[in-house]
């Protein structure tokens, strides 16, 4: 059995390790984790789904939820009706949660699971766009992010930002974000529940201000109505709700769990670990733009937050970005190994972060930052909504039952090989839901159904539909695919 595992451990046959004493755990905080895209043994599964909670709301207190927020009332939206779309555009971490059952069902992460859906050949395609390119776009998009924080804080120390300054920082920050990705799993897991306590500590003092300050019936001078309303609500949705969508990778920080674990259990700690924080902190950043400027967060909040608190709240901002852009960067690492690059797991994370901080220097040096969040955001939902349709639609179809040694086979042999190594129920699926999307999408372009619409913009929804059930259709028509282990088999 030949496979893409380029992290391996002495002694990587399961059936002898069991035979052995059990050595160290592979992921302890203290060292660089030894897994990579390899299949974990139950031997060394362990950990409680409650765990799922830090991890996922220490990556959720952040500046881009802010920016997000704030942006949703700088659209045109009145205070509730922004609130609104913060709480429904979040309701996709269900979906987050749903998808991290996978991980200790294979013990394995999202990016080797999904050549259950793609094929072998197929998912490397899937990982390679959907897995590397967006992650690496998220993690410059969040870098910037934090960035604009740190330069604030070099400024209020008497330098200079100019442009070298600024790419110093950069990196520095990137460095920082690394070095949790290169040690792994175990850091994560141990750093995350502190982190998710100081940033809520944090954030306290922040919405003391904006809740002591803000215009709860705010309503914008010209308020929106018939179809450019709902044009503004739907588009308001898709940008929070790329947040969740961009985690179909949650199965990566679960995969170490024991297999036994309760699956309600992983999906209600994963969920609410991203909808808590999020709704909080994007609620604030809609709160503060009904009594400041939002166009530059850090700025608009400086005159309602107390003086001596400010350098704290860059702090805190800088942090929360780090925490999210950590575990970006650690299934961006997997990915690239996924893709069919023999390459260490640590070293995959550095050559993300290398490419990230090129598209951060970009955005923040060339770009209007607040343009580029919106247009990012709502565009990558083209591909991340349907390919998250699939991925969930085949755990329900699988009854989440995932064979992860039969997942590392990369040989024709594998019953994930299909036909020529590509599932055509997957990559059919994803293909429709995604052309659908583009269809009907308004952001740097606007789509033929979009433009029929008045500019409603219906890509996220459409193109999950689409996908989810072309992918039901196919599997369960396709007499190969059942043979090969098909979800619908008993």
């Amino acid at each position: 059995m030949e496979s893409t595992i380029p992290d391996p451990c002495p002694g990587t046959d399961d059936i002898h390790r069991e035979a052995r004493p059990a050595p160290d755990r592979a992921d302890r905080a203290v060292r660089v984790e030894a897994h990579g895209i390899d299949h974990i043994p139950d031997r060394e599964r362990h950990g409680h789904p409650r765990q799922l909670f830090s991890v996922w709301a220490a990556a959720n207190v952040n500046y881009l939820s802010l920016v997000i927020g704030g942006a949703l009332v700088l659209m045109g939206l009145t205070l509730w009706q922004a609130l609104a779309v913060i709480v429904v555009g979040n309701l996709f971490w269900l979906l987050t949660g749903v998808l991290s059952v996978s991980g200790p069902a294979a013990g394995a992460p999202s990016e080797v699971i999904t050549r259950a859906l793609y094929g072998v050949r197929g998912n490397r395609v899937n990982n390679a766009v959907v897995g590397w390119m967006i992650s690496v776009s998220y993690f410059a998009l969040n870098l910037a992010a934090a960035a604009t924080a740190a330069f604030s804080l070099v400024e209020m120390a008497g330098i200079t930002a100019d442009t070298g300054v600024k790419t110093v920082v950069v990196v520095a920050v990137a460095a920082l974000t690394l070095a949790i990705g290169v040690y792994g799993h175990g850091m994560i897991m141990k750093l995350y529940l502190p982190i998710t306590l100081v940033l809520a500590a944090a954030f306290a003092v922040v919405a003391f201000g904006v809740l002591t300050h803000a215009d709860f019936a705010y309503t914008p001078a010209e308020p929106l109505t018939g179809t450019g309303l709902w044009a503004v609500l739907l588009a308001g949705v898709t940008l929070v709700g790329a947040g969740p969508l961009s985690y179909t990778t949650s199965a990566d920080f679960s995969r170490y769990l024991p297999r036994t674990t309760s699956a309600k259990a992983i999906v209600g700690w994963t969920a609410l670990g991203g909808f808590l924080p999020s709704v909080a902190v994007c609620s604030l950043g809609a709160l503060a733009a009904t009594t400041v400027d939002m166009t530059d967060p850090q700025a608009g909040l400086q005159p309602i937050l107390p003086g001596w608190f400010h350098p704290v709240f860059l702090l805190a901002l800088v942090l929360g970005t780090i925490a999210i852009n950590a575990l970006t960067a650690y299934s961006a690492g997997l990915a690239l190994q996924a893709v069919g690059i023999r390459i260490r797991r640590s070293l995959s994370v550095v050559a993300d972060g290398v490419a990230a901080v090129s598209l951060t220097l970009y955005g923040l040096l060339v770009s209007d930052f607040l343009d580029t969040v919106n247009n990012v955001l709502q565009l990558t939902v083209v591909l991340l909504g349907p390919a998250t349709a699939v991925y969930a639609t085949d755990i329900v179809l699988r009854r989440n039952r995932y064979d992860g040694p039969a997942l590392m086979d990369e040989t024709p042999a594998s019953p994930f090989w299909y036909t020529a190594g590509v599932s055509p129920a997957g990559a059919l699926a994803l293909t429709g839901g995604v052309t659908a999307a583009a269809l009907c999408v308004n952001t740097l372009y606007t789509g033929p159904v979009a433009g029929a619409l008045g500019g409603i913009d219906l890509s996220l929804p459409v193109g999950m539909a689409v996908a989810a059930c072309l992918y039901a259709l196919l599997q369960r028509t396709d007499t190969p695919a059942r043979r090969a282990g098909h979800p619908s088999k008993p």
